[in-house]
């Protein structure tokens, strides 16, 4: 039992310092700042090694840049600290499995995506391809070449469903009603669920991003909504509760 604690533990501080790269990363790449990942997004001065320690140095710089005073945003460290809990939860739930590591995989492009969806308006293409391959390939380990085929077939057709969903929606509303970025990750999706579960997913995020459509909407919020967070967060959703959802599904279609 100690050592499962212990194990929980490391993975919290785990995914607290992954979580706290993919924020910088997601901060940084839109704007292919690659030279200075370890600098203050206002007066771009380098941090020192000890001011990068996730949690800690935002307390100790009481959510400040010790430089220029201007103040980093709680939602990140918020992230960070979700992303910890997750990893341990994963732990906790999956022990040493596929599913953890699934849910590792998810929570950090999750991470990202939220990130800067939400303060650029775009989903990253690299950790998309990056996190495409490292599910597939885990897939081809734990459950063998045949089950790597289907999932990158089911992602490539939930692609070409996306795709012809983009080309129905231009035409009916004379604009592009899904962005490349949300139709790559749908493609992810495939990888993770496979078709069926995917389409669940897909509607699923649809739904959690109606009430601030509905917000933007009545508020006349002259701007997109990022769709990635709501899609990301359909597509964990439907992973965390795979199992129930497949039974039910068994059920309504017998």
């Amino acid at each position: 039992m100690l050592i499962d604690v212990y194990t929980i533990i490391l993975l919290f501080f785990v995914g607290l310092i992954a979580g706290y790269l993919c924020i910088i990363l997601a901060l940084k790449l839109p704007l292919r700042k690659k030279e200075y990942v370890n600098a203050c997004d206002h007066c771009n001065h380098k941090y020192k090694w000890y001011q990068l320690i996730p949690l800690f140095s935002y307390l100790m710089s009481r959510g400040r840049c010790p430089y220029c005073k201007n103040r980093i945003s709680l939602m990140y460290v918020i992230l960070d600290f979700i992303c910890g809990l997750l990893f341990s939860f994963g732990y906790i739930f999956y022990g040493f499995s596929y599913e953890l590591i699934a849910i590792i995989i998810l929570t950090l492009l999750a991470v990202m995506i939220y990130v800067s969806d939400f303060k650029y308006y775009v989903i990253l293409d690299e950790p998309l391809i990056f996190f495409s391959i490292l599910i597939l390939l885990f897939k081809a380990i734990f459950f063998g070449f045949k089950t790597f085929i289907i999932s990158l077939c089911s992602g490539l057709l939930i692609f070409i469903f996306m795709l012809a969903i983009r080309w129905l929606g231009n035409k009916i509303f004379k604009q592009d009603s899904i962005g490349g970025g949300d139709i790559k990750l749908a493609m992810f999706f495939g990888f993770v669920l496979g078709v069926r579960l995917s389409i669940i997913s897909l509607v699923l995020g649809s739904f959690l991003a109606f009430p601030s459509a509905i917000y933007y909407s009545l508020a006349k919020v002259n701007k997109e909504i990022p769709f990635g967070p709501f899609l990301i967060t359909g597509l964990y959703l439907v992973f965390v509760f795979m199992e129930p959802i497949k039974s039910f599904l068994s059920i309504i279609f017998k």
